[in-house]
């Protein structure tokens, strides 16, 4: 299975860094894992609505190649469904039964997904009902792919 993480911006934070290098490299014995990253745009402080929109719109046209037709896309937003751990686990497992050779998470910028992208997604996930920095979004969603991939194999995670 081929996993992508596609997501808005860079981590500037070396202790974000660092929990993705340590998972990916866990990752590494269960897929094939990328990560992807898009340039953010630059909010103005008091942006409209039309200005955030056009905004999400421009990271969202960046993103727009690394979207493979074949692929299982799945947004993190807010408003997705609420799967824990065991159920996210069944769906990748569901999902590689079914044929899918790969998944692609769409991690948004601040401002969230555009639409022209969240029209494109299979499914939607959502973590909570808070917001999360996108940085610390992506360092959970490792961990958790993670734990789903340990889930499959039957093999021991913390709880």
């Amino acid at each position: 299975m081929k996993i992508t993480i596609l997501c808005v911006g860079k981590i500037k934070e070396k202790y974000f860094r660092d929990g993705i290098a340590e998972y990916s490299k866990r990752l590494s014995k269960y897929c094939k894992l990328e990560i992807v990253e898009v340039d953010d745009e630059k909010t103005p402080d008091r942006a409209s609505e039309v200005e955030e929109l056009q905004i999400k719109e421009k990271e969202g046209a960046r993103m727009e190649k690394y979207l493979k037709k074949d692929a299982y896309k799945i947004a993190l937003a807010i408003e997705g469904d609420m799967l824990d751990s065991v159920q996210l686990s069944k769906k990748i497992d569901k999902l590689g039964i079914s044929g899918c050779s790969h998944i692609i998470f769409v991690i948004g910028g601040s401002l969230g997904i555009a639409p022209s992208i969240m029209n494109q997604m299979d499914y939607k996930l959502s973590f909570s009902k808070m917001t999360f920095p996108h940085q610390l979004m992506r360092m959970v969603l490792l961990e958790q792919i993670y734990r789903s991939y340990r889930i499959i194999s039957n093999e021991p995670y913390h709880k």
